[in-house]
């Protein structure tokens, strides 16, 4: 199989096998106009498996999906051939309407002009609450 280089754009790698269609859909790489290719299940010395993103586009990403979604992905940026930049995603310190409170009581079920904000209270276990109610969201 051969997937053409990308002279402008962005790679998104490192992305855990079976992850990177949640993460094509969550991004909302569908409404693009651009070439965007979802390469699933390649053979990794690091990681065993893993997927690949590539978008033939200088898009904004959203980081905070991805590092909620699958935390140590790397996003390159790509300019004229070249990788001038590359990066390690971490899990985000808070997250603003990526993840939706299921508190039917939570005053964002009522308010829906309130953004639905969760912040991190564990790492290691990798836990948001709410920033309102302080109810757990469910676990990738």
């Amino acid at each position: 199989m051969k997937i053409d280089a990308i002279v402008n754009g962005i790679v998104i790698d490192h992305i855990t096998a079976g992850k990177g269609m949640k993460l094509y859909h969550l991004l909302g790489l569908e409404a693009l106009n651009a070439s965007v290719a979802l390469i699933q299940n390649v053979n990794s010395k690091k990681m065993g498996k893993k997927d690949i993103i590539k978008i033939d586009s200088d898009i904004s990403l959203n980081t905070d999906v991805l590092g909620y979604v699958d935390p140590g992905v790397t996003v390159s940026i790509i300019k004229n051939g070249v990788t001038v930049e590359k990066k390690s995603i971490d899990l985000p310190e808070k997250l603003t309407d990526v993840i939706f409170c299921k508190n039917p009581r939570c005053i964002t079920s009522t308010e829906q002009e309130l953004p639905n904000i969760f912040t991190l209270t564990d790492k290691e276990q990798q836990i948001y609450r709410c920033a309102y109610c302080e109810t757990k969201a469910k676990s990738e």
